[in-house]
């Protein structure tokens, strides 16, 4: 039994790890190709990967006439609308502000609880939402509160941010009926087909002049395989078996994870309002997701007693 642990603990710091360095693969492939090609050919090679992997497992799943609209209006804030605001707001910003921005999903999550579902919203979630937004405003201003940062990139993540909890409140409703693989190859199905029509009008011209090199696939490769598909699985498995509270700390390693691999992979300077920021936006979501924890050990012992 606690070799399984240590196992979950392993997977779960490799999803980190995949989605830390995605980032930095997103800026290889950047330099090939523009956003929407990206996320049309990362989609499409995880969907591929998505179908064989569950014809393969016999787990493959049929989806109710009565929940294809839900699965049309999720799709189309994650993955299209999400990725939409990274990748073309990563195209402005470095990927360590990338990523600290898109860390802060879990600190706005229980605002949108309480906005949707009435979900009560604890003071301690407000003290990390402060706390959280304080570094990373340290990370887009300079000392003279001018931003050193894109205003434009900042403004596009947030976009992401923005769809990512939209995302939520139809997410929450097919987990309880289909497996987390299966959303996940739904949404990345209809999000490619999303893309298509975008990729045709504004970026096929330049991708059939481009002539792939193997640095160009194997990092879509690994966008479309670990970061994509892997990650998610691994996830998964995380929260099934140590629950949504821990496994959201070790997700707020994320922004760590990139910086490092920003370093030393693609020569990013990790200055001192990056560290500064990069600390207080993880204490921000260290200091909410402990919250959860500590509330989901007392329910558990009164469950006990």
């Amino acid at each position: 039994m606690q070799k399984n642990i240590y196992l979950v603990y392993l997977l779960t710091l490799l999803a980190v790890a995949f989605w830390g360095i995605s980032y930095v693969w997103m800026k290889v492939v950047f330099e090939y190709y523009e956003p929407i090609t990206t996320m049309f050919l990362r989609l499409s090679l995880s969907s591929v990967f998505l179908y064989i992997f569950l014809t393969l497992t016999g787990k493959k799943e049929k989806i109710k006439k009565e929940d294809y609209l839900s699965f049309v209006i999720l799709s189309f804030f994650s993955p299209f609308c999400y990725f939409i605001g990274e990748s073309f707001g990563l195209k402005f910003v470095s990927p360590t502000i990338a990523a600290v921005i898109i860390a802060t999903i879990p600190v706005l999550t229980p605002f949108l609880a309480y906005v949707a579902f009435r979900e009560r919203l604890a003071f301690i979630n407000i003290i990390g939402f402060i706390i959280s937004f304080f570094g990373v405003t340290i990370m887009v201003l300079d000392f003279e509160f001018r931003f050193s940062a894109s205003p434009m990139g900042v403004a596009l993540l947030f976009f992401a941010v923005l769809s990512a909890l939209v995302n939520i409140v139809f997410l929450k409703k097919l987990a309880m009926k289909y497996s987390s693989t299966t959303i996940i190859k739904v949404q990345n199905i209809l999000g490619a087909i999303f893309f298509l029509p975008l990729f045709l009008i504004f970026d096929f011209s330049h991708f059939v002049t481009v002539k792939p090199t193997p640095e160009l696939v194997w990092a879509l490769l690994k966008l479309a395989i670990f970061a994509s598909t892997l990650a998610f699985m691994f996830y998964t498995i995380a929260v099934r078996n140590i629950g949504v509270a821990r496994t959201s700390i070790f997700a707020n390693l994320i922004p760590v994870c990139t910086a490092i691999f920003s370093y030393f992979l693609i020569g990013e300077k990790i200055d001192l309002s990056k560290i500064l920021g990069i600390i207080i936006v993880i204490s921000g979501l260290m200091l909410t997701q402990i919250a959860k924890l500590r509330k989901r050990k007392e329910l558990t012992e009164q469950e006990k007693s």
